[in-house]
């Protein structure tokens, strides 16, 4: 009998975080999820909250925290948006490091006393495959590179309290927020896909299998590691 877990979710209403949500509740598991808007059809419990602002963040992980028994946190919320050097504007950087960045920190930082204290936790970043390069994502896979970082600095601080830290980093999904920046049929879309060995985006129920079970007993032994689920991106371009 699997034991049951509660997790926390962010970005959890859309794409990735509401396949996982699912998988997780299938498996019997809790699921509090953070997103910006209200959504009555999500399974689990669900949080409205702009992780933009910072103090109210604060805030609500410490409320979180005080209330459930948490044993991992899945850091999934992100934002994109495209720019080229020489037309990068700083507020751009700015509110992609911000959001990719600070709620993963806040929130790891709020659920961490619980976990010591239980000796078990479970933390998963969500990286991404830009990080070894892609026209237009400077700010973006630099803002995923340093989650990257995160996890094997984290995943050292951690290694002897029973509290594992790794990444996730995912190749195209055909989410929403893919679909913001890269229409279907688009030359974006045909430029990611000739990266992509598989030659076809990730479906979002393929990376939740590979986040669940970060989270999971059996993958206790595992920490400070970037796992790319990307139809084979990473490991180049496929020879024709």
């Amino acid at each position: 009998m699997t034991t049951s877990r509660t997790f926390l979710v962010t970005g959890a209403t859309k794409g990735i975080g509401r396949a996982l949500t699912e998988r997780l509740i299938a498996a019997g598991h809790g699921v509090v999820g953070i997103a910006r808007s209200p959504d009555p059809s999500f399974p689990g419990a669900l949080v409205t909250l702009d992780l933009t602002d910072t103090a109210r963040s604060t805030k609500m992980f410490a409320d979180l925290a005080a209330h459930y028994a948490f044993d991992g946190v899945v850091n999934n919320a992100g934002l994109v948006r495209l720019h080229r050097i020489g037309e990068i504007e700083l507020a751009d950087v700015d509110d992609i490091l911000r959001l990719n960045l600070h709620p993963a920190i806040l929130a790891t930082q709020a659920l961490l006393p619980g976990m010591k204290a239980r000796g078990w936790g479970r933390v998963v970043n969500l990286s991404s495959l830009t990080v070894l390069g892609i026209a237009e994502r400077t700010a973006y896979a630099g803002a995923k590179a340093a989650l990257n970082s995160f996890t094997r600095t984290w995943a050292l601080e951690l290694a002897e309290t029973g509290i594992t830290v790794n990444a996730v980093a995912p190749g195209p999904v055909g989410t929403e927020l893919f679909r913001a920046n890269t229409p279907e049929g688009s030359e974006r879309e045909a430029r990611f896909l000739s990266l992509i060995p598989m030659r076809r985006l990730g479906r979002p129920e393929e990376l939740a299998a590979a986040i669940a079970f970060f989270l999971s007993e059996d993958a206790g032994y595992i920490t400070g590691q970037t796992l790319f689920v990307d139809g084979g991106g990473s490991i180049g371009k496929a020879l024709d």
